[in-house]
């Protein structure tokens, strides 16, 4: 197994909290972490379905064979359960009984906020980060062959060909999740609407474009793109407000939480496809994002990303915030460096005034260094460009200064 970096994090939880909740999509490794992680615990798989009947039909029978408590997976099949939960952990009062795991999150918060409010914690695991998969024999070293193959566990455990592999994940997820979570009278659109909105990818979203290119209304459209969301296929980046709203866009940019399914949504079907496509940037521009995503996930944290972008076009990629400190962050897939890569930072500078924010360029090639105080770094150097971040507030660790 390779190791995951949220293990310290859920382990020094689950002594704090009666029940620990690990959500994510599905096939992002939550049963292979909690089941490693949590040995000494039984382990129930609620998608089976004779365990799944006897917990629905029989749930004091069913608890009565976990009096210490158990590791509960994919428990969003059976919601009823998270009642019974509360109340044997109200009782026991002792932390670090129950572990859930669930691939749904809209089903699993509604349940958990009726029944388990302020009694467990909430973890999301998403697909392999790059700091973890450099571990893997298999590791793809290129950028292209990063972006075909994506960053699903069952991947490279299995060494699986990509295609295939997002082949079965979609119909798996259409055929079972999406008619679990609701009526979509026509599987074929919304898999075309899927389709289209992995070719918007880094965009910002027009729902009424979507909905006119799809045949569906605005109003579809918007509660599809919330399906996407809440079953963890595509990631909604907020634009960045605060303080001078009226000036910015303010609608969200479109990403998918793994960009190996939306090259195959696209229709790449082997890396050496990736070179030359137009969307080769917003494709680079995800994997980015999701690494500073899997970063904050991993440490128990929210997100804390936005965009930034005016009604003029001036825009910076990624926004990543904490407290009064801000940095900024350009994304450019690219190998070459030039001064007009910076540009976009001046902009930025101006319409924040007094916070001027850290900056950093993550582009597609191997140096790291440090230009007019903009931190220069390949995409291996974003972890710890971001530990340094969250430390100091700054993103400068230590390379020699580069003039333009």
């Amino acid at each position: 197994m390779i190791g995951r970096e949220i293990e310290p994090y859920l382990k020094g939880v689950f002594k704090k909290f009666p029940v620990v909740t690990v959500t994510g999509p599905r096939q992002s490794g939550k049963t292979t972490l909690v089941k490693h992680v949590f040995r000494s615990k039984p382990y129930v798989n609620l998608e089976h379905p004779e365990e799944r009947e006897f917990a629905a039909s029989d749930p004091r029978a069913f608890f009565r064979r976990y009096p210490a408590g158990a590791v509960l997976d994919e428990v969003q099949r059976v919601p009823a359960l998270l009642s019974y939960v509360q109340s044997i952990v109200d009782e026991r009062g002792q932390n670090g009984m129950f572990v859930l795991t669930g691939s749904s999150q809209f089903e699993l918060m509604r349940s958990i906020s009726q029944s388990l409010a302020g009694r467990t914690a909430l973890l999301k695991l998403l697909p392999f980060s790059l700091s973890e998969l450099r571990r893997h024999a298999h590791f793809p070293g290129g950028i292209d062959e990063m972006i075909h193959k994506g960053f699903y566990p069952r991947l490279y455990d299995q060494d699986i060909d990509p295609v295939r592999a997002y082949g079965d994940y979609l119909e798996t997820y259409v055929e079972r999740d999406l008619r679990h979570l609701a009526m979509v009278k026509n599987l074929g659109v919304f898999q075309k609407f899927v389709r289209l909105c992995a070719g918007r990818i880094g965009q910002v979203l027009n729902l009424s474009s979507l909905g006119n290119d799809v045949g569906v209304t605005h109003t579809t459209a918007r509660e599809w793109i919330t399906l996407l969301e809440t079953s963890y296929i595509v990631f909604l980046l907020e634009p960045y407000h605060r303080n001078i709203g009226k000036r910015l866009i303010k609608s969200p940019k479109l990403y998918f939480y793994d960009v190996g399914l939306a090259s195959y949504l696209i229709g790449i079907e082997d890396p050496a496809h990736i070179a030359h496509h137009p969307l080769r940037g917003n494709l680079f521009e995800n994997l980015v994002l999701m690494e500073f995503l899997k970063h904050r996930f991993h440490r128990g944290q929210r997100s804390n990303l936005s965009f930034f972008r005016d009604r003029t076009g001036n825009e910076i990629d990624l926004l990543y915030t904490i407290s009064e400190d801000i940095l900024a962050v350009e994304v450019k897939s690219g190998e070459t460096l030039s001064s007009s890569l910076f540009r976009s930072f001046a902009v930025l500078d101006k319409a924040l005034k007094e916070r001027q924010p850290a900056k950093a360029l993550v582009y597609g090639g191997n140096r790291r260094e440090t230009r007019s105080g903009i931190q220069i770094t390949d995409v291996y150097g974003i972890e710890p460009l971001l530990k340094e971040f969250d430390k100091t507030g700054s993103a400068d660790r230590g390379q020699g200064e580069v003039s333009l």
